[in-house]
């Protein structure tokens, strides 16, 4: 259709230039010049006129019929109305009727109105550029590792689930599998927003699309065509731009009132003028210049463009939106009800507190518990040796490890009996430990385990389930949006407090089982308030789907979540911050537009019906064919000013 508008216009323009010196002069400040004018000239001009006409207004004539076969005039049929009326009346004046030409009114306002859609259709392009962009990301081909280890280069489409492919450094990984030789760090930033390469090794998930940034990897394919993440993002989005839109709804009502009052308004301008006895030829071209300025064409793009850069850019972020009803309701969210575990918090033990006791200093009862804990694959025994690697403690291996069942484990360092454990095995062996630091952390509800060698209390650790980072930040984020933030959660309410406290939460539901959150949901909304719930999407789906917007964190590559309305790629609950406020942001953008395009109508269209002729000012159909094209590219200039 570009390529279509493109050569359109430029014959034109060309047929333009005899048009304009082959017609009389006229009273326009730049106007037909009729320097070639010859007795019997207009003959010419009426068959330069009918090429313009039938060749360059076209795809307005063809639009005309099918808006009127769906019974919904539009844009194509004021447009089509306008240069129909300026040809027809340039033909009769031809044939003898007494009156102006108005060949080169139509021969200019055709070549704005194809240069207008020329750049529109540019502009709607580059609005669904990102998601083109996510369809080239994967390869053509792929290097398929042959049962003799040979390597054969075969076009993706026929790798099938068990095929292996190597990967080399600085290619894109041809379809979705797991790695099964060789590690690398791989950029997912096209498909998921990580910034940073993320490290892959044997029997971790690669994505089709991702950069490989290092070493070659031999991958193990696991999905290939539509059951791929990438086409399934593609999938969605599409069905997400083509989705209805209540603000759409209302554009396209307002556009086809306008087309109503265009027609109107311009029969009523025509008779209005010859009623005050100006010449047919003035008439007319006002009522031409009323259907072209008031053209709905800003109106029907005002939303659908924002839809396309808001729902492609929210997926190069992986922010995936299944609903797009759902996701214009989030700019009025009151509140936010995130589940606890796995959303605002890791899901694993770590260190929280160390509290030395006398003669020992943090990174001495560090050493000695990471000793211990590295010979474990308990959580508690993870989170401390993950601990002590992040502070770069440096720790011997104990001997003679064995578990205590249900209170710890103990081993030997330097020739000394050393021990984790509970507190109730320190209180088994009547070993005094009294310090007001560790009510605090038994307030919290707080696991704790304590260090001992040979029998003498070291110190104590605090662990408990590691509350994200990003966590506080989105928390943060979302009260100076005005969204109250709350939590439920299974776990006892001592915990609940402890990371509502931390995180400075408005409220929080604890002990909640999970067919119970789908409740709690309700109770909140019967507050009054509109509600996003925000969890993983399996266990919080009853939930998801009672809220008013249904948000999926960490849903990884499983894109497929039937109860959520927004999926979140990544494991961040920033993430949720960043698609209120894109939702925010497109609904502005929306408004603008629909101001704009509708707007300029109150000013231009008096204007084109004549209103100022007595000041000497009239308005002419090819000037308010530049105004209406004008709106329409400062639509889609707008549209786009949402990725900034």
């Amino acid at each position: 259709m570009v390529a279509a508008f493109r050569t359109r216009f430029w014959i034109c323009l060309i047929l333009t230039v005899p048009v304009l010196l082959l017609s009389p002069p006229g009273e326009h400040a730049v106007g037909p010049i009729g320097a070639l004018a010859f007795p019997g000239s207009q003959w010419l001009l009426l068959a330069l006129g009918s090429v313009v006409y039938f060749y360059g207004g076209w795809p307005f004539l063809s639009g005309l019929a099918g808006e009127l076969a769906k019974r919904r005039p539009g844009m194509m049929t004021l447009i089509a109305l306008a240069i129909s009326v300026a040809y027809l009346y340039s033909a009769a004046v031809v044939l003898g009727l007494r009156g102006n030409l108005l060949f080169w009114e139509l021969a200019t306002l055709i070549d704005i109105m194809l240069l207008g859609h020329w750049i529109e259709m540019k502009s709607v392009l580059g609005a669904s550029g990102a998601l083109r962009a996510l369809v080239e990301l994967l390869p053509k081909t792929a290097h398929r590792v042959a049962a003799d280890g040979a390597l054969l280069d075969v076009p993706i489409e026929s790798l099938q689930p068990g095929d292996r492919v190597l990967v080399k450094p600085g290619e894109r990984v041809p379809t979705d599998g797991v790695i099964v030789d060789g590690r690398t760090s791989v950029d997912e930033s096209m498909l998921t927003g990580e910034s940073k390469p993320v490290p892959r090794g044997p029997g971790e998930r690669l994505i089709g699309g991702a950069v490989n940034a290092e070493g070659a990897v031999t991958v193990q394919v696991d999905r290939t065509g539509a059951q791929t993440y990438l086409a399934q993002v593609i999938d969605m989005v599409s069905k997400a731009q083509a989705s209805r839109s209540r603000t759409q709804d209302l554009a396209n009502r307002a556009a086809l009132w306008l087309t109503y009052v265009a027609v109107g308004v311009g029969l009523a301008t025509l008779l209005t003028w010859i009623a005050l006895g100006t010449p047919l030829s003035f008439a007319v071209e006002r009522m031409v210049a009323v259907m072209v300025i008031s053209c709905p064409h800003a109106l029907g793009l005002a939303v659908p463009l924002v839809v396309a850069v808001s729902t492609t850019l929210a997926a190069r972020h992986g922010l995936l939106i299944r609903d797009r009803a759902a996701f214009e309701r989030a700019r009025k969210l009151d509140a936010a009800v995130f589940d606890k575990t796995g959303t605002l918090t890791e899901g694993r033990f770590g260190v929280t507190d160390v509290v030395p006791f006398a003669q020992t200093d943090a990174r001495e009862l560090i050493a000695v518990a990471a000793a211990l804990e590295s010979q474990s694959e308990h959580p508690i025994a993870k989170g401390i040796v993950e601990h002590a690697q992040a502070l770069g403690v440096e720790y011997r291996r104990a001997t003679d490890f064995r578990n205590i069942t249900g209170q710890g484990a103990v081993a030997r360092l330097d020739g000394q009996p050393i021990a984790v454990v509970s507190p109730a095995y320190v209180q088994q062996r009547g070993l005094t430990v009294d310090d007001p630091r560790l009510e605090r952390l038994q307030a919290e509800a707080k696991t704790l385990v304590f260090v001992l060698r040979a029998d003498r209390p070291l110190g104590a650790i605090g662990l408990a389930d590691i509350v994200r980072p990003e966590s506080r930040d989105a928390i943060r984020d979302l009260k100076r949006m005005g969204i109250a933030c709350l939590m439920l959660t299974g776990d006892n309410r001592s915990v609940a407090a402890a990371v509502a406290r931390e995180l400075e939460l408005d409220d929080y539901f604890a002990e909640v089982l999970p067919a119970d959150k789908a409740g709690k949901i309700r109770e909140v909304k019967q507050r009054g308030l509109t509600v996003a719930m925000v969890g993983d999407g399996v266990n919080d789906a009853p939930a998801l789907v009672e809220s008013d917007l249904g948000v999926a964190v960490g849903a990884g590559t499983n894109v497929a979540i039937e109860s959520a309305d927004v999926v979140l790629v990544r494991s961040n609950p920033y993430d949720v911050v960043a698609i209120l406020s894109l939702s925010r942001r497109t609904y502005r953008k929306m408004v603008q537009n629909l101001w704009w395009a509708t707007g300029y109508n109150t000013v231009a269209i008096p204007l084109a019906a004549g209103v100022t002729a007595g000041l000497g000012f009239v308005l002419s159909p090819a000037v308010g064919a530049v105004f209406m094209a004008a709106s329409t590219v400062i639509v889609a200039i707008n549209a786009q000013l949402l990725r900034g």
